[in-house]
């Protein structure tokens, strides 16, 4: 089971249409499989995978473990093995087909050129990426870190994306491209981030303890940022672009520079991870 987090960094997971968890999830579902209904029609060359991989499983759960195991497997943990692992993680963690869910809706909604459920999850790396980061979560916690560090292992080897097993991180999170994202032992990412390519979240020094970052809800981390240490992003602030981030950064600013300090003020009801907005704004600074 994955731990609760500080108060202050607590996942909410508020439901898709004000409607349960599992209600969303069908939804998602069924919507992901007229998808591939499509698509077996549009591209017949693909019909095969995408047969065997979505409209073949019962479930979310079991179509996510499918495809984890068929980009995961390798020579030292066969791609069968994969799967029974990945399937049990996705049954036994009751959180994990909610935060699969919202992670998949997140994409559609802050990715511009994903127009269908079926793209990230056949493809994106991202998506991938924390999807089997919350299965070797789930074996870090069980006791099994053996384990964990070889679906860590793999998931930097596949989707060139380094996400320690016990890292803890909520739902509705987007990691775009994923390339280069590194996740350090300690950090907390609470719900509804967004996190660019080539992001940072590590240690600063030889410290040992609680020594990575914690990111609030809505956060967004442009491309190439740097948090180094145990510091807090505060909710709904901004990280531009190449910034290198080592002090605190208050709650709605932006912050931008090496090292990073506060160039705007943001309002109050901004969220930046879900706008994807990378820019300064017009705040008065500090």
């Amino acid at each position: 089971m994955t731990p609760t987090l500080a108060p202050a960094l607590a996942p909410t997971q508020p439901p898709l249409r004000a409607t349960s968890r599992g209600t969303a999830e069908a939804e998602v579902w069924a919507e992901l499989r007229a998808e591939a209904e499509a698509a077996l029609i549009e591209e017949p060359l693909y019909a095969g995978i995408i047969q065997a991989t979505i409209l073949d499983q019962r479930s979310l759960a079991q179509a996510f473990a499918y495809r984890l195991a068929h980009r995961l497997g390798d020579g030292d943990l066969a791609r069968l093995s994969m799967r029974d692992l990945c399937l049990a993680a996705f049954e036994a963690d009751p959180q994990a087909s909610a935060h699969a869910v919202r992670d998949l809706v997140a994409i559609r909604k802050r990715d511009p050129t994903c127009r269908r459920y079926l793209d990230p999850f056949l493809f994106y790396k991202g998506l991938a990426a924390l999807e089997a980061y919350r299965v070797g979560h789930w074996l870090w916690h069980q006791g099994r870190a053996t384990l964990a560090l070889h679906v860590q292992s793999r998931i930097s080897e596949v989707f060139g994306c380094d996400i320690h097993p016990a890292a803890r991180i909520g739902s509705g999170v987007f990691i775009d491209h994923a390339t280069g994202v590194v996740i350090g032992e300690t950090t907390v990412i609470a719900d509804d981030v967004s996190i660019l390519q080539s992001v940072t979240l590590g240690g600063n020094g030889k410290e040992s303890g609680d020594r990575h970052p914690k990111i609030e809800r809505g956060v967004l981390l442009s491309v190439g940022a740097k948090v180094l240490g145990n510091i807090r992003v505060g909710a709904g602030a901004k990280v531009a672009a190449a910034a290198v981030v080592l002090q605190d950064v208050p709650p709605h600013t932006t912050v931008a520079g090496v090292p990073a300090r506060v160039v705007s003020r943001l309002p109050a009801d901004e969220e930046p991870a879900l706008t994807m907005n990378q820019s300064f704004g017009d705040g008065d600074g500090i």
